[in-house]
């Protein structure tokens, strides 16, 4: 299976040149990079929040293996959906797809299923692989898109990763992608946003669920989010860290609506 770029030329450049030129662009850093379990990473168009998505992939070790966890936009195919096989093309390179890996995830549990019709137009798993990529070529990914809800959903999934991580015994990243707060004024979202990253900041996925509910905090990819923290906290994780935050009013100058985007590391 060779999956489709989807929005090439939309939210990152088509032109393969190009597109690295700006991704290495974002990801320059005289930091050192970290050993992370997991991170959360937005997934709007580079214009806004690729310079939030840079600082996250500057910071970090790229593994061999990286499992990416994305919200689904589209409503198409099941509550989770994966790729077993295959590869995902981009412009200029393709990533492929850790079989055995994948394989061991839909084994711990039935709620991830194979399923291609997930991902055709899904952009929030697409726009992570040029940050990886271009940090290590040779690694391979795992791709998972979700539209389950609730506490049991994120459990089951969050725990049935962290269990193929341990048997595979392969170093892997898992990568959470997901904005913030949407089309609210910018001091309003900034508000909200903060009590949905301090949740993530302690490790607490439950509460996260908790608070965007409580708050009607838009954003997107919690689920993924609590479920990578499930995973993390399986895997040992001791702190999360805010890499950086952002809205789309620090762009565009329109504060009156706007989107926030987070970027976070769990180590």
């Amino acid at each position: 299976m060779r999956r489709t770029a989807a929005v090439a030329g939309a939210f990152y450049p088509a032109n393969a040149p190009s597109l690295e030129k700006l991704v290495k662009q974002y990801t320059i850093t005289d930091k050192e990079s970290v050993k992370a379990i997991g991170v959360v990473s937005p997934h709007a168009g580079y214009v806004y929040s690729g310079s939030v998505a840079g600082r996250v992939y500057a910071s970090i070790r790229i593994p061999s293996d990286v499992i990416i966890i994305g919200p689904n936009h589209t409503g198409y195919g099941s509550r989770a959906g994966i790729i077993s096989e295959g590869v995902f093309d981009m412009p200029g390179f393709g990533m492929e797809i850790d079989t055995e890996l994948a394989s061991l995830i839909m084994n711990n549990t039935d709620i991830v299923t194979e399923d291609h019709e997930a991902h055709t137009a899904e952009h929030s798993l697409e726009v992570q692989l040029p940050f990886i990529y271009f940090k290590n070529p040779d690694t391979k990914i795992v791709p998972i898109c979700v539209m389950g809800r609730g506490f049991d959903f994120v459990r089951a999934v969050g725990e049935a990763i962290a269990a193929a991580v341990k048997s595979s015994k392969k170093d892997v990243l898992i990568v959470a992608s997901s904005d913030m707060t949407h089309y609210e004024p910018d001091a309003i979202a900034r508000k909200k946003d903060r009590l949905a990253i301090d949740k993530v900041l302690s490790l607490d996925p439950k509460g996260l669920l908790q608070v965007t509910s409580e708050h009607d905090i838009t954003m997107c990819g919690v689920i993924p989010a609590a479920i990578m923290l499930v995973s993390a906290k399986l895997l040992g994780a001791k702190e999360a860290k805010l890499v950086d935050y952002k809205t789309s009013g620090d762009v565009t100058k329109d504060f009156e609506e706007v989107v926030g985007y987070a970027g976070m590391i769990v180590v």
